[in-house]
């Protein structure tokens, strides 16, 4: 019998290893760095507080339970990252770059604001975009296109089989494992 695998957020609960910890790194640090500049911070800094952004959650993160409520640990990191940008404002005495940057922070906070809508569109996208990067080497260029060609293009089985000189059932094969291994790796992290 197979194991189920477990997720990326399951992994990072409970025995991490360096590789799950770059993993996370990777996904989401570009992501929280356009919404601190978003939020007034400069390019220099936002590098900076993005680390202490994902110093947090690294060091948070295996005590997060996930409240199977939609979006926990979306939200969860959007309350880290409005925490410490407000905590960096303070500790410089200083106000963000544009006055934009505190009306992004208010609203961010507000879980029915456009903005934080908005993040949590993004967050899903961006998420998607970067764990479906990722997972590219571990299938053959033959499923990976199966796949592409199905989900992200929109064309039929049919006409990818076609195309790539298969069944049309190994296609949707095709489709299906891939699509089961990004759900596996993105349980928790990303809503279907």
């Amino acid at each position: 019998m197979l194991d189920t695998p477990r997720s990326l957020l399951q992994r990072l609960a409970e025995h991490a290893d360096e590789a799950d910890w770059r993993r996370l790194v990777i996904l989401y640090q570009p992501f929280i760095a356009r919404w601190l500049r978003r939020a007034g911070v400069g390019d220099d800094d936002a590098d900076d507080l993005g680390q202490e952004v994902m110093t947090v959650v690294v060091k948070e993160v295996p005590g997060f339970r996930h409240s199977q409520a939609t979006g926990a640990f979306r939200k969860w990191l959007r309350t880290v990252v409005v925490n410490r940008t407000r905590g960096y404002w303070r500790s410089k005495q200083t106000r963000p770059q544009h006055q934009e940057g505190t009306a992004v922070l208010d609203a961010l906070e507000d879980p029915s604001s456009g903005i934080s809508g908005e993040w949590d569109r993004e967050h899903d996208a961006h998420l998607t975009r970067r764990l479906l990067e990722a997972m590219e080497g571990e299938f053959s260029p033959t499923t990976w296109t199966a796949f592409r060609r199905q989900v992200v293009d929109g064309v039929k089985a049919a006409e990818v089989a076609a195309e790539l000189g298969l069944s049309t059932n190994a296609v949707l094969v095709a489709k299906s494992r891939v699509l089961r291994r990004f759900r596996a790796e993105a349980t928790g992290l990303i809503d279907e």
